[in-house]
């Protein structure tokens, strides 16, 4: 049985992806730098720059602790869509260096936004919806998740070798995303698998442990499987199952072959 071609994924987004794009958000929305809340909004606004699959907030000036922020000492001009304006953030004594700016947009003047920690490494490191803690990023109004029991079968083969077998697999669908097949423990031949170190957090399934194979001489990329130890309740029904990267392995569904997709993720197995 040959492999289908590799799959190039185009699925369409409201927002444009090449012009700076926003909206109105109705949460409340907070950003805590240690135990100093920088910013407190009921009026956010949702921000898409161009060329970033997702948003970020930036918020009325009102909202904003502005005595915690210093004009950049070395503004990092060019980072965020045309923005000049940069700001150090200020909080117990250390500076973290452009962790907040301004858009150059007449219909966003007054508003500023942040950098979160959990992705350029400054900026406030906890950020809430109402009272839910949320990470890496704004969660995309325009993304749904759905994590459904199925009686398909699944196989999971890497290098030829049969790694998965399942007939009860959780399918994940994310918008935009390929189908990733969550498959039992019991079912996974993680005898074949080491535990790495790498950790990623996903603001809509929590974050995610990794395995690799062992076999050095596999071709198969590091980090080539995943489980989430406590995702949140929207996927629930994935806790604990291990899904691979439909991009590095061939997947086989109800005895059809899978083409491998095209996508952000295609080089992101390797951590």
């Amino acid at each position: 049985m040959t492999t289908p071609p590799a799959l190039v994924v185009e699925r369409r987004h409201p927002v444009p992806d090449a012009v700076l794009t926003w909206e109105p958000s109705e949460r409340r929305v907070r950003g805590k730098k240690g135990e100093t809340f920088v910013v407190d909004s009921r009026r956010p606004v949702l921000v898409w720059e161009p060329g970033h699959p997702v948003p970020l907030y930036a918020f009325p000036r009102d909202d904003v602790r502005t005595d915690l922020l210093r004009p950049a000492a070395a503004p990092g001009t060019g980072a965020h869509s045309g923005s000049t304006l940069f700001y150090d953030l200020l909080v117990d004594g250390v500076t973290e260096p452009n962790a907040a700016w301004t858009f150059p947009v007449a219909e966003l003047a007054g508003h500023i936004a942040f950098e979160w920690f959990g992705r350029a490494g400054v900026g406030p490191d906890h950020w809430y919806e109402e009272e839910e803690e949320i990470f890496v990023h704004p969660r995309d109004p325009y993304v749904r998740v759905d994590a459904l029991r199925s009686s398909r079968q699944v196989q999971i083969e890497i290098g030829g070798t049969l790694v998965a077998d399942t007939r009860s697999p959780v399918l994940l669908f994310e918008t935009r995303l390929p189908v990733r097949y969550y498959i039992p423990r019991e079912d996974v031949r993680l005898d074949l698998f080491t535990p790495t170190a790498l950790r990623t957090g996903c603001p809509y399934k929590g974050t995610a442990e990794y395995w690799s194979l062992t076999d050095a001489d596999s071709d198969a990329p590091a980090n080539v499987a995943w489980s989430y130890p406590d995702p949140t309740l929207a996927v629930r029904a994935v806790k604990d199952l291990i899904a691979f990267y439909n991009e590095a392995v061939d997947i086989v569904v109800d005895g059809e072959r899978l083409g491998r997709p095209a996508t952000g993720f295609t080089r992101r197995p390797a951590g």
